[in-house]
């Protein structure tokens, strides 16, 4: 049976034995994406800071797509390392990066700038399978590298004309790794996912909170957090 008590002490705003994690708990995220904060918040983290950056995304020739993702987001880790370490209240920090890409076959779909590139991945999304990888690095506070890479399989039905230029008119694709939100409208798209639904939003989630916990950050923390928030 679970026992009740330490809610009704947080609700009563006696927090202190279980609201105090170890020092140095602190979470950057090298993001500023709206998604990724939208994941984390699902299980009440809120990163203590973003630090997104900006680093050349470019893809080596012949480099395969899961490299490329687990390079792209260890520089993006490493380079919001190099800026919190200018700042003395968050240098210790856990930093955690990602990076999503959306693949048929060997082909890399990187975020289309102009409608046209947009037209053309859905396009060749439409009536068949793709894979997307999200790449996850997180840096820990005695500076250990971890990195995982998630995949989640994905087939969407066949696409009409119609259905693809409303969609562009919509303006989800923009930012989008190949084209789509699965959490907008393109989700209407989707015939069949196999594998993490928040992968392809941006952030495995459950593979995440695994890579965090391992290292000693205070994840159920939070949620007891937001417990006493809830009954205050």
């Amino acid at each position: 049976m679970v026992d009740l008590s330490v809610f009704r002490q947080l609700g009563k705003g006696k927090k202190a034995a279980i609201m105090n994690p170890d020092s140095a708990n602190s979470l950057v995220l090298a993001s500023a994406s709206p998604r990724r904060l939208a994941i984390l918040g699902q299980v009440g983290i809120e990163p203590d800071a973003l630090r997104p950056t900006s680093i050349d995304e470019t893809p080596r020739k012949t480099e395969p797509p899961r490299a490329y993702a687990t390079r792209v987001a260890k520089e993006k880790a490493m380079a919001a390392l190099k800026i919190i370490d200018e700042e003395p209240e968050i240098a210790g920090s856990f930093i955690l990066s990602a990076d999503t890409i959306v693949t048929v076959g060997r082909r890399i779909l990187t975020k289309p700038e102009l409608v046209e590139e947009a037209a053309r991945m859905l396009q060749l999304l439409s009536g068949r399978s793709h894979r997307v990888y999200t790449a996850v690095c997180l840096i820990t506070p005695d500076r250990n590298v971890r990195q995982r890479i998630i995949e989640t399989r994905v087939r969407f039905k066949h696409l009409s004309g119609e259905e693809i230029d409303c969609y562009l008119v919509s303006n989800e694709w923009r930012g989008k790794a190949g084209g789509y939100a699965i959490q907008g409208m393109a989700g209407a798209f989707v015939e069949r996912l196999v594998g993490s639904y928040t992968n392809v939003v941006g952030l495995p989630l459950t593979e995440v909170i695994k890579m965090l916990r391992a290292d000693g950050y205070p994840v159920t923390y939070h949620w007891m957090k937001r417990a006493g928030r809830d009954l205050e």
